[in-house]
């Protein structure tokens, strides 16, 4: 191995190091608009993704969405990398393909498409334990 190589190998260890492992995306959620909470959890085979929605508030507590809590919003999506997951989202009676990133320790994106043409995407924070 040449000085340049292991100069390079260094570099990039000390980085891997460095850089802060990615928390668990166990726990609760709440989307973005403060109207909903999401119990996420690490399910099927302990390396697939689920979310059962658990608490409606600020208005979307009502009739038309009543019926979707303790409903699972993501049910074992399955690892595509590191802090991505890929499956079917449920959001309130609609059914679309989606992708789950945990963009960091505190926010999860979900982007759903329906038809691979209509797509919406979705942030939710972590709630404070």
């Amino acid at each position: 191995m040449t000085r340049l190589s292991r100069y390079i190998l260094a570099i990039i260890l000390g980085l891997a190091t460095a850089l802060p492992a990615m928390a668990s995306p166990v726990g609760q959620w709440e989307i973005e608009f403060g109207d909903s909470r999401y119990d996420v959890t690490m399910c099927g085979d302990g390396t697939q993704l689920c979310a059962e929605l658990i608490w409606l508030g600020n208005g979307a507590d009502n009739a038309e969405n009543m019926p979707y809590l303790n409903t699972l919003l993501i049910d074992r999506a399955t690892p595509v990398r590191p802090g991505q997951w890929r499956g079917k989202l449920h959001l309130f009676g609609q059914t679309a393909d989606g992708t789950i990133t945990q963009v960091n320790a505190g926010q999860i994106t979900l982007r759903g498409c329906v038809v691979f043409v209509i797509c919406k995407s979705y942030d939710l924070y972590r709630m404070a334990p």
